[in-house]
């Protein structure tokens, strides 16, 4: 082994690997000291990445130099995605190199362009993406372009064969499996559990794969985690759709479509969903997943994710078009999203919803009972349950009898067991600060705050609506009530509620 140049380090110095518990919110980080010889080969530059293997396995980090009293010389300092993606064990001897160069690279500055991406050009960026070889500024530069220059239909549709091809695919050997979807920007709106219970009770499959959050307060996976295990593999899966005709489970825990969870992480540090993005993401999902009818949810409303019918109709078709292109048969419903739907806004307090609807209880939230009738009787009528025009009476009929309610414990149960979701350590009434009438409800500074009150990440938390629009309250009457684990994050979520108000009060 030869030295350095200057009598410094040796080259190909091994370096012990250290579990630092970094959290770094899914880019891989390595910490290593300011005088090793890998950072001053890179200059000390805090953004450099590195290839670090170990053990036969590789992974690219993002480099972070630190002071010398924080790490032995030899030693590399790993977040905790790094350390799971590298199979890592306390002390083991690693290897570090400049990380290869995205070849992809020069497409994504091609679409940042306006230039036209092929089936070709989008297999060889998901392919970097797969292999973690796009950093998350260059990730975030691939998916503002859509925003800017969004694709045609012909690339949405290759990036969506493309997503599908890096991920495993499920088979389901029956002619019809259905499927439901929300575009999402409606807080509250969990009807998921509900339509697959339905569908399921009579006797369609629906093996429903379902998101964590992006910009949301909670997604269906998060909710659906208070309820019952989602994170099943593959076989588990098929072991409950084959036992129950349905399931609600997180995708993010198989290979279905994998390349969207990099793109999630993504698009929510950055607060965006582009259209075209929007599109490959939840149809990739469906071909993976094996589905062949989808009912896709668009809610328009001011501060909805789409604003205007206009908006929502030209969606409609574009997801029709390329699902079509994709052999999906694809129906999608326009619904109001002027306001949230439901009384609850994060995971647990959505999920109580979503039980008093299924059990029937005289409190429960109607509009949500309702919303999903409506999209399992578009199901049951596509999927041949029904006959057209019966579907609604059907729903209805399943969520009235209690069979809805039997067929969502028994999915739960099949999937690990049914559990109650979890209560707040903290709770604060909200009051109307004047008479008058509720004119409005903000979605998305709703949202903002359930966020700040520690939703999604802290499953108990968001907040419990206590009004409608058109509710004519008085002076101290309950809004909402905000749920937290702590008063620290109360305060926090009143504070931005009090400069940014969601609810409109016309005297």
């Amino acid at each position: 082994m030869t030295a350095d140049a200057d009598g410094g380090h040796p080259a190909h110095t091994a370096m012990r690997l250290v579990r630092i518990g970094l959290y770094s919110q899914g880019e891989p980080m390595a910490l290593m000291r300011t005088d090793c010889h890998v950072c001053r080969a890179e200059g000390l530059h805090a953004r450099a990445r590195v290839e670090i293997a170990s053990g036969g396995r590789r992974v690219i980090a993002r480099l972070l130099p630190v002071e010398a009293s924080v790490l032995n010389l030899h030693e590399i300092g790993l977040s905790e995605d790094a350390w799971r993606r590298l199979g890592a064990a306390e002390g083991a001897e690693a290897t570090v190199r400049p990380a290869p160069l995205a070849a992809s690279m020069s497409l994504v500055r091609r679409a940042l362009y306006g230039g036209h991406l092929d089936q070709t050009d989008f297999a060889a960026i998901l392919s970097d993406v797969q292999a973690g070889h796009l950093s998350d500024v260059q990730l975030a530069a691939f998916l503002s372009a859509g925003v800017a220059l969004p694709l045609d239909d012909e690339e949405t549709t290759a990036l969506t064969r493309a997503m599908v091809a890096v991920g495993d695919r499920l088979s389901w050997g029956v002619p019809s499996v259905m499927d439901k979807h929300c575009v999402g920007g409606l807080p509250g709106n969990r009807t998921t559990p509900i339509v697959v219970a339905i569908t399921a009770a009579c006797g369609l499959v629906i093996p429903k794969t379902s998101s964590r959050a992006i910009t949301s307060p909670a997604g269906t996976a998060d909710m659906m985690e208070t309820l019952a295990p989602v994170d099943l593999d593959l076989p588990a899966i098929r072991r409950v759709v084959e036992a129950e005709g349905g399931c609600v489970v997180w995708g993010g825990a198989v290979r279905l479509s994998p390349a969207d969870d990099a793109f999630v992480r993504i698009e929510r540090e950055i607060d965006i969903d582009a259209e075209s993005q929007l599109i490959a993401s939840v149809l990739s999902k469906k071909v993976a997943a094996g589905s062949t009818h989808v009912i896709i949810d668009i809610p328009v409303g001011p501060t909805a994710k789409i604003r205007t019918e206009a908006a929502g109709r030209a969606l409609a078709a574009r997801l029709s078009l390329v699902g079509a292109r994709l052999g999906l048969n694809i129906a999608c419903l326009l619904t109001d999203g002027s306001q949230p739907v439901g009384r609850g806004i994060g995971p647990a307090p959505e999920a109580r919803d979503v039980l008093a609807v299924l059990r029937r209880d005289a409190g429960a939230p109607q509009d949500l009972a309702e919303r999903a009738v409506a999209l399992a009787a578009a199901l049951l009528e596509t999927g041949g349950a029904a006959a057209p025009g019966t579907g609604t009476d059907l729903a209805r009929a399943v969520l009235a009898d209690g069979r809805a309610w039997a067929k969502f414990a028994a999915i739960c149960e099949a999937q690990g067991g049914l559990r109650q979701p979890p209560e707040a350590a903290q709770t604060r009434e909200v009051g109307a600060l004047e008479a008058g009438r509720i004119a409005a409800i903000d979605n998305r500074r709703l949202a903002r705050l359930a966020k700040l009150a520690g939703a999604p990440g802290n499953p108990a938390a968001g907040l419990t609506l206590a009004v409608r629009v058109g509710d004519t309250v008085v002076k101290g009457q309950p809004l909402f009530h905000l749920h937290a684990g702590s008063a620290g994050e109360i305060a926090y979520a009143i504070e931005y509620s009090t400069g940014a108000p969601a609810i409109t009060i016309a005297g």
